[in-house]
């Protein structure tokens, strides 16, 4: 893999966006005052970050036990935005019992509900939609994207070698912005999936439908792959 044109793999576990209004809210201040989201850890995106606030979700009842269905200690990630945005992997989804659209993240129409709580003060918010397992994608500014050859919004195949698992995504969604820092998103299902564990790069391949191997058994192009070295 040649390293000009590595590709930084991250694992984006669940978390939560929240806006303004809400976050006060759910942290029960003081009315016309405003809460504030304190720094843990900053993010591979320019000013993105982990914060100190853990919230829990609360999904559909278990008719198994007729209790709500709960994914506590979800983090809070800032700065806040303009509208609320739960984004967990497919497996967390049935863990809630909800059916939470593939979207990119801000595509939330129509989304999956969900209740944020804050187990320290009790208050809770019902979203009626907000619930999403984020579509990967890579983040590029606009001189990656050049010197890549891809536009905003293409879709790619990326191929991400590790020790036991190694794995071509394809549906990857190419994000372009000056504000970008170049990184590809996965969530931990599909990290799980290719193994991925400490730092772990990819690289864009094509997929063709002429097979050039070798193989006497191969399947005459119809599920061969090969990728630039």
């Amino acid at each position: 893999m040649e390293e000009e044109y590595k590709i930084l793999v991250e694992t984006s576990a669940r978390h939560i966006h929240l806006d303004q209004a809400t976050f006060d809210y759910l942290m029960g201040v003081e009315e016309g005052k405003h809460a504030e989201l304190e720094v843990k850890k900053m993010l591979s995106q320019p000013g993105q970050y982990v914060s100190n606030t853990r919230l829990n979700l609360i999904g559909e009842v278990n008719p198994k036990n007729g209790k709500p269905r709960m994914i506590a200690g979800v983090s809070v990630l800032g700065p806040l935005r303009k509208d609320n945005q739960v984004e967990i992997s497919a497996t967390d989804a049935r863990t809630l019992g909800v059916s939470a659209p593939v979207r990119l993240s801000g595509d939330v129409k129509g989304s999956a509900p969900v209740t944020i709580q804050n187990p320290e003060t009790g208050r809770e918010v019902k979203l009626e939609e907000g619930v999403i397992v984020a579509k990967r994608h890579i983040h590029m500014t606009p001189a990656d994207a050049e010197k890549f050859g891809v536009n905003d919004g293409d879709s790619v195949f990326v191929l991400v070698e590790t020790a036991d698992r190694t794995t071509i995504f394809g549906d990857t969604i190419i994000r372009v912005s000056d504000k970008f820092s170049l990184a590809m998103h996965i969530d931990t299902d599909e990290s799980n999936a290719a193994g991925c564990s400490g730092t772990v790069y990819g690289q864009l391949v094509d997929m063709v439908g002429d097979c050039d191997c070798e193989d006497e058994d191969c399947c005459e192009g119809e599920c061969c792959h090969h990728h630039e070295e």
